[in-house]
């Protein structure tokens, strides 16, 4: 075996060349923020309370990904969380990262219906279909990305880091109620994605115990904020 296949090849969150993180929205548009992640960690739910912790004083709006199935919209439209119009869906019909990284033509001709639909709208929120730790967002799609992963899949998931735990603009450790039933460390999660992340910032939570993932929100709303003033600037 060669010297260059010895060892495995990791992604340095510190790393400035691989995703430097300085992209802002272009003054005029709304804000674009995916969230993405493994199956069932929790992405549907987080953007559902997301809607609910900031459809009051935010202008915004949903599109999801599922592969086949408008489900995710349909859950969002039946929670109630925002008016009918604000969320649209699209089916990718192959690998839901293809659809946001590789080809994201029917994400931005989604938000653009939104966007003409829904005047001075500030945020949309896009949510990918479940995929596996290399799936991220392409920044010409999103402004800021989340990457959610729960406990449930173990506590070794951040350690096995992966571009969508260690360059994602926000990692949140989702359902931390449920540790003790699973047998996950808490601790040694949110240890290992410090490691792995660098100065990025990582969000424990339990949306049963916070059902308005009131972190997650304070950190949605700086985002706006700094992508305004830097679109201004």
């Amino acid at each position: 075996m060669s010297a260059d296949h010895e060892h495995p090849v990791n992604f340095d969150p510190t790393d400035a060349g691989h995703d430097p993180h300085h992209h802002h929205a272009p003054l005029g548009r709304a804000v674009r923020i995916g969230i993405g992640g493994p199956v069932g960690s929790g992405k549907t739910a987080l953007t559902a309370a997301l809607c609910r912790a900031l459809g009051d004083t935010v202008n915004l709006a949903v599109v999801t990904n599922d592969i086949y199935t408008t489900e995710d919209a349909d859950f969002l439209r039946k929670a109630g969380v925002l008016a009918v119009d604000r969320i649209e869906a699209v089916q990718t019909g192959c690998c839901p990262h293809t659809a946001i990284r590789d080809d994201i033509t029917a994400n931005l001709d989604a938000v653009e219906l939104l966007e003409e639909r829904i005047p001075n709208l500030e945020l949309v929120i896009i949510e990918s279909g479940g995929d596996n730790l290399t799936a991220v967002f392409s920044r010409g799609l999103v402004d800021r990305q989340i990457f959610v992963v729960d406990v449930a899949g173990g506590d070794k998931v951040p350690r096995k880091g992966g571009p969508g735990v260690t360059t994602a603009d926000l990692l949140v450790i989702n359902k931390i109620d449920l540790a003790p039933l699973v047998g996950a460390d808490l601790a040694v999660m949110a240890g290992d994605a410090h490691r792995m992340r660098g100065d990025l910032p990582v969000i424990s939570q339990s949306l049963v115990t916070t059902p308005n993932a009131p972190d997650v929100a304070s950190w949605v709303v700086e985002q706006l904020h700094d992508c305004t003033v830097a679109a201004v600037g």
